[in-house]
């Protein structure tokens, strides 16, 4: 039996208006007029989580459903014999939760401190029926989600070491840049979520061959290391470029 979540902190301070909302125009709201954001409104509050802290365990009921307004969690899955795998990552303006699904199957952990406007679950699907925009929306995001997940099998599947390194570093840089609707263009700079222990259990590699590829790619000049997992892109296309996919990228945000 999973262990208690810690309980979330309820913190009016986050609360902020769907139209000052920073990721409004990417979340499962971004299509709602103003009657059906004040019916959001009705039955949204807003949890926060620190980093570590466990949000949902696989196979609790959850009674929400939720965006991700900031940081960054990832979603887990245990095996019968305790074998634990990193299979995906949840960033801003992803969806947590399933209407029609009262549990979720993964465990779901705040890598960074988290911010989330939830929506109670049950009033949510009912909104979802009276609401067209807001399922619209919801579909698409679960297409682009399907759609990120087949990209990913090619990264873990067919790329080497260096490649998937460069392919998580864009995929976090391009999600930055849409949420802040910036352009991926110049330099950018990434505050990388993750550690490099969970880097190598997300990618499937060693922790020594993460840090060599991440020391390889400072020493080429692709990447500049700071502070706190900050990380200088001086030049976005060429970390693209170490991809192996086409200059696009190739790759969902």
């Amino acid at each position: 039996m999973s262990p208690p979540a810690p309980v979330p902190k309820l913190s009016k301070n986050v609360e902020v208006e769907c139209s000052g909302c920073p990721i409004r125009h990417r979340a499962v709201c971004a299509r709602c007029d103003a009657d059906e954001l004040a019916r959001l409104e009705e039955i949204k509050y807003y949890r926060t989580y620190e980093a570590g802290q466990p949000i949902a365990w696989a196979g609790d009921e959850m009674g929400f459903v939720a965006s991700v307004v900031r940081g960054v969690a990832t979603i887990s899955q245990t095996m019968a014999d305790g074998r634990k795998q990193m299979v995906g990552l949840l960033l801003p303006s992803d969806f947590l939760g399933r209407p029609g699904r009262a549990s979720t199957p993964y465990d779901v952990t705040a890598v960074s401190d988290v911010t989330l406007c939830c929506f109670r679950r049950r009033p949510f699907e009912g909104l979802m029926a009276a609401t067209p925009h807001v399922a619209e929306r919801l579909l698409d995001m679960s297409l682009d989600e399907l759609d990120a997940a087949r990209e990913w099998m090619l990264v873990l599947g067919r790329k080497t070491a260096r490649e998937k390194i460069a392919s998580l570093l864009t995929i976090v840089a391009r999600r930055e840049a849409t949420v802040g609707l910036g352009a991926m263009t110049g330099r950018i700079n990434i505050d990388l979520p993750l550690t490099r222990e969970a880097m190598a259990d997300y990618l499937g590699l060693t922790l020594e061959t993460v840090s060599r590829q991440i020391s390889a790619l400072k020493a080429e000049g692709v990447l500049e290391l700071g502070p706190q997992r900050r990380i200088s892109v001086p030049d976005i296309r060429r970390l693209m470029a170490e991809t192996g996919d086409d200059m696009d990228g190739g790759l969902i945000a």
